[in-house]
């Protein structure tokens, strides 16, 4: 029962807001590969499938930078760069235009190097916000280990998509 107890608890500490997004990129990948394995005409491979789970990762992690997250978000930017309201926006819609250069098949690798450049460029506002211990929608503040872990994630799912797609 104690062993439950403590489970439960450090399961609880890992409900930061990068969660769903993770979550998305995992299923909305297996799922597509699924697809691709049983219906052969239409063979979705494991990049397409990643590419996929990417558009829906991003689809959901900027629609934080417009909902409920968004002061969060402010807080995290670090000090020093101005307008933080407009840089979380900017973050936001630069990842809305991804999701869109991750669909076409045409785009997609170069949106998925310009996604790497983007995951790099944000990441100090993910240690930020693990330092100030700042919560998100909520949610109590994601350790900074989890937080480069699903960040190295999101990174070399990208890179596989615009090195191999």
């Amino acid at each position: 029962m104690r062993n439950q107890i403590t489970l439960s608890g450090s399961l609880s500490k890992l409900r930061p807001y990068f969660v769903a997004p993770l979550i998305a990129l995992i299923i909305v990948t297996v799922v597509a590969r699924l697809i691709g394995v049983l219906v052969p005409d239409d063979a979705i491979g494991w990049v397409d499938a990643v590419r996929g789970g990417l558009a829906a990762m991003f689809a959901i992690s900027a629609t934080a930078h417009f909902g409920r997250a968004r002061i969060a978000l402010i807080r995290m930017v670090p000090a020093g760069l101005p307008n933080p309201p407009l840089l979380v926006t900017l973050t936001g819609l630069l990842e809305i235009a991804g999701v869109i250069g991750l669909i076409v098949p045409e785009t997609a690798r170069l949106a998925a190097i310009c996604l790497v450049a983007l995951l790099v460029a944000v990441f100090p506002a993910n240690v930020q916000a693990a330092r100030r211990a700042i919560p998100v929608a909520g949610k109590p503040a994601t350790p900074l280990w989890f937080r480069a872990l699903v960040q190295t994630v999101f990174i070399a799912s990208s890179l596989l998509v615009a090195l191999t797609g």
